[in-house]
Formats: C-alpha cells, structure tokens, sequence
C-alpha cells in the first residue's frame, strides 16, 4: 500500500488554472511540554512533476533521517510559513484555540511570501480555524494532499528542532528524543526535576506534578 499523497485535492481546487492552494498542518498539540506549531505551505503548479514530489506523504511515516531531508529541500523549494503558540498561550486560551492561533500565523508568514492572497486552504483535521477566506477540513489530509504532508514535514521537523535545542538547556527530560510527549522517560524526569517555564500547566500530568511538590503555580 501506498502512503504517497498527491495533487488531486489541489487540483479538483483549481491549481491547474491558477488558483493558489495552500495545505496547513499543525505539530505538537499532544506533548506536556514545548510550544504547538504549525506550517502553511503552497506548493507551485511548476513543482507538482519535480521528483522529490514522490517522497513526501505524513510526516508520521517516514524516518527521522528521511524527513529532515525532505524538509531541508522543501524550505529551499516552495513558499512556506511558520507559525507558533508558546506554552504560555496553550495554557491561557487552552490548547485547540492556540492551535488555530498558530495556524492563522502560518498562513500570515505564507502570505508574505506570496504575491497573491490564496485562494483556498486545505487544512488538516475535521474541524477549521476561523480563517476570512475559503478552507477546507480534510481528514487524514496528509496523506490526501501534497501541500498538506508538505506542511506536515515542515512543522515536525521545526517543532523537534526547537524541542532538541530546548533539552540542551533542560537536560533530564528526554526532549531531544521525545519531543515533550509524556514518555516514560519524560514523566520519570518532571518526578526527579521537576516541572519547568516549558511545561504546559493546564495538562493533567504536569498539574498533578505541581499538586504533589505542592505547587499550583
């Protein structure tokens, strides 16, 4: 089976007659710790035949190794943006309300790079962030639409870049290696070191942490 996405949602949206198709996706709404991000990408009609076109699917399956190279191309290649939700946000306006904020900055940093405003964002999930022009939920949209797991690949590898320098300055949680996902590891390293500025505090284990050191700060 193939897990290789492709153009025919773009497509179907109006890509071959100059319709600007942006796929978003979003990275780390799950984690205990670190910021949630989110990539806008558009991938240019002229790029659809380019061969690296064929290796890119869900960010989820393909290597490490594999997925900072897709990446490192993609960014040289293709317009993107970059948007991010700092733990402090997650926790004020919970965590689906900064998703949707990291999003909305993703598309705004796309847009800057663009010479026109898109015409249509293909997002992933069930649910749309409240953008002023046309979206579309696609579920399992990484591995529906190129732009998508373009994005996909995009965010991850921004999100554990970021996450590997914050572990060099955290040690003990694991992060190079877990992302601020609540491993084993990551939870045996709250219970010795405590919960860090990093830690989201609206999340139950990090808050039952504080509870039991007997903070609620």
């Amino acid at each position: 089976m193939s897990y290789l996405s492709d153009f025919s949602l773009e497509v179907d949206a109006g890509a071959k007659q100059g319709a600007v198709i942006v796929g978003i996706d979003e990275v780390g709404r799950g984690p205990l710790a670190g910021p949630v991000m989110a990539a806008a990408v558009h991938i240019p009609l002229a790029l659809h035949s380019d061969p690296l076109m064929q290796d890119i699917t869900d960010s989820k399956k393909l290597t490490i190794a594999k997925r900072k190279l897709i990446s490192e191309a993609l960014v040289s290649l293709v317009p993107f943006g970059i948007g991010v939700a700092e733990v402090e946000e997650i926790d004020r306006i919970n965590i689906l309300q900064a998703t949707y904020a990291a999003m909305g900055r993703a598309a705004a940093a796309l847009c800057q790079s663009l010479d026109k405003t898109p015409d249509l964002y293909l997002i992933d999930g069930n649910r749309l962030p409240p953008f002023p022009v046309p979206a579309r939920a696609v579920v399992k949209g990484d591995l529906k639409s190129l732009s998508i797991a373009a994005a996909s690949i995009i965010a991850k590898v921004h999100r554990d870049t970021f996450m590997s320098t914050l572990a060099a300055a955290h040690p003990g949680y694991g992060w190079e290696r877990n992302a601020g996902y609540g491993t084993a590891e990551h939870l045996a390293g709250i219970a010795a070191h405590g919960v860090t500025d990093h830690h989201r505090r609206s999340f139950r284990p990090v808050r039952e942490a504080l509870f039991v050191n007997g903070s609620t700060s």
